[in-house]
């Protein structure tokens, strides 16, 4: 709102500093700032509201040291990310940026999903939460939404690059081609690092419009539904989810600001994609408000994320992920969700197999998900949490070096 504020200001009179409105960066640090200080101040009224309702978390016994002492520690602090996240996004961020709509109804959407399950687990008593063919369904329908506006929006285009222009006539105006309307991304490590699901189909089918927005969606849906609950998986620990999300937005938030500004676009020769550097205000205000709630959320936890902020953390990266054709980099970005996912589909599989084979089930991990593994391994909590964190990190600084690599 200060956004639109200050540019009819901007219009109609000589109004002091509205020209800093104008700047990405300037308004990604207001958000930032703004975020983690109304997650930080509002914070504690949310704990303490949660904690009066008694909307506390229920803990299975695994038999991990340390464990029933989370008992009765306050839920549902995804609501503290939610609630600062959309303070900043309303306040400095061009809303009517189609990428900026579509997130805000992702942040609502998947905060609405992860609540009712958190609700049916505090309120009701019930700890197998909301059923999960109704939380699949609610993934795979914001994924065909998504897919579906990002097929069809005339505003969302890309702006490939230009080869074999003769550096007399280059520029960085002239480098890419006029914006179109194309399901391409970027693959990591392949020449010219340009990929078409559409090359997924078979010939005759490549130019027809069912066939790829049906796989189009079908990649989608998959990628918010894996990302979120990989995400979900890893919110185990104190720290755990909320510090490697962070990490995750935080190299979004670079890799968003370079796509969207094309003079960047062009000296790392990657695809350029008009509007997308609006997104870099979202990724801070989210990033200062995942901090907040990081502030509360650290060992020991005073609140817990809940499904209403991991399953909304995951959606938001898978999303964005997308919107800057970087969906391919998730494997690498997202290491530890997928670590965390991989480690219960391993584990899973092979017990159901080596009981069927051997008349009892055996284990590969001591426990899953991966960070209850180290856990019975006998390292504290809060050093696996550190040791994560900066594997995230580094495969945050790879997946950025990626752009380069070719």
């Amino acid at each position: 709102m200060l956004y639109h504020l200050f540019e009819y200001l901007s219009a109609h009179y000589d109004f002091p500093g509205e020209g800093l409105f104008r700047y990405i960066t300037f308004r990604s640090a207001m958000a930032f700032v703004t975020a983690f200080l109304a997650g930080i101040l509002y914070g504690k009224k949310i704990i303490a509201f949660l904690k009066c309702k008694q909307l506390g978390e229920t803990v299975r016994d695994l038999g991990l040291e340390g464990q029933k002492s989370k008992e009765g520690t306050p839920t549902m602090g995804g609501l503290i990310i939610i609630g600062s996240t959309l303070v900043a996004v309303l306040l400095f961020n061009d809303l009517t940026n189609i990428y900026i709509q579509i997130l805000i109804l992702t942040l609502i959407w998947m905060g609405l999903i992860g609540f009712i399950d958190d609700y049916i687990k505090t309120i009701k008593k019930d700890k197998g939460g909301l059923r999960g063919k109704f939380k699949v369904l609610g993934q795979v329908s914001l994924g065909v939404i998504i897919a579906v506006i990002i097929y069809f929006h005339p505003d969302i285009t890309i702006r490939p690059k230009r080869y074999h222009i003769p550096p007399a006539e280059r520029t960085f105006k002239t480098a890419f081609e006029p914006p179109r309307k194309s399901l391409m991304t970027t693959i990591p490590l392949i020449k010219n690092n340009e990929f078409n699901y559409k090359w997924l189909l078979p010939k005759p089918l490549r130019n027809k419009v069912w066939a790829q927005l049906l796989l189009f969606a079908i990649a989608v849906t998959f990628i918010i539904t894996a990302v979120s609950n990989g995400t979900n998986l890893a919110d185990g620990l104190d720290g755990l989810a909320a510090g490697t999300s962070a990490i995750a937005i935080g190299a979004l938030a670079i890799l968003a600001w370079l796509s969207g500004n094309m003079f960047f676009s062009d000296y790392l020769n990657i695809m350029y994609i008009p509007q997308v550097g609006e997104i870099s205000v979202f990724l801070s205000a989210i990033l200062g408000a995942t901090l907040a709630f990081l502030w509360f959320n650290t060992f020991p936890a005073y609140v817990f994320m809940g499904d209403t902020g991991s399953l909304t953390l995951g959606a938001i990266i898978a999303v964005i992920a997308f919107f800057i054709r970087k969906e391919l980099l998730l494997p690498v970005l997202g290491g530890i969700f997928l670590a965390e996912t991989v480690s219960v589909i391993m584990q899973r599989y092979y017990f159901k197999y080596t009981k069927r084979r051997y008349g009892e089930g055996r284990r590969i991990f001591r426990m899953a998900p991966l960070h209850h593994h180290y856990q019975k391994l006998g390292l504290h909590e809060n050093k696996i949490v550190v040791r994560f964190w900066i594997v995230a990190m580094l495969l945050a600084v790879v997946s950025i070096v990626l752009l380069k690599v070719r």
